[in-house]
């Protein structure tokens, strides 16, 4: 089940280097994003894992390509009326989640362009990562790829942590 990733104007090289470390856990194929803040926050390398190294990362000016996206759902996360909460929601095969910037929303023209609309039920607004987070991984538990046996632990976990549950 293909998952790209779109992210507006990002403002915190730290919510990037989340968003960058969720993308590779969650095994996202690409991340895209507007604006030049990040651009100039890139800098801070806080992309602790290399996921650039991984998963295509660049630099849009537009966050939807009307040429090239035409074969992805597009999915905005956004908190606006009308929207569809997240654990009703039925995960489109080949989608593209589209995330606005940490002090703003999406545009109302690029929610029009989407094929869905989708909020996380909280009291208040979450941070830009821990949306991707959770939105990533609510796509994951709604999948049969879910994995559910020690080797992913085995292969995940960090080389100072040999836990094991009774």
């Amino acid at each position: 089940m293909p998952a790209h990733l779109a992210i507006i104007n990002p403002k915190s090289p730290q919510n990037m280097g989340s968003i960058l470390r969720a993308a590779g856990c969650y095994q996202a194929q690409s991340i895209r994003y507007t604006g030049e803040r990040y651009a100039r926050a890139k800098a801070f390398q806080t992309d602790t894992k290399n996921v650039q190294s991984v998963i295509e990362v660049k630099h849009v000016d537009e966050i939807i390509n009307d040429d090239t996206d035409v074969t992805l759902k597009k999915v905005a996360v956004e908190l606006v009326e009308g929207a569809t909460p997240l654990p009703n929601f039925v995960h489109p095969n080949n989608a593209l989640y589209i995330f606005g910037p940490e002090d703003g929303s999406i545009e109302q023209d690029v929610v029009d362009k989407c094929d869905h609309v989708v909020y996380i039920p909280t009291l208040g607004c979450m941070n830009l990562a821990a949306t991707v987070n959770v939105l990533l991984y609510d796509r994951l538990s709604k999948t049969t790829q879910m994995p559910t046996d020690d080797e992913v632990i085995l292969k995940s976990r960090d080389t100072n942590n040999r836990t094991k549950a009774k």
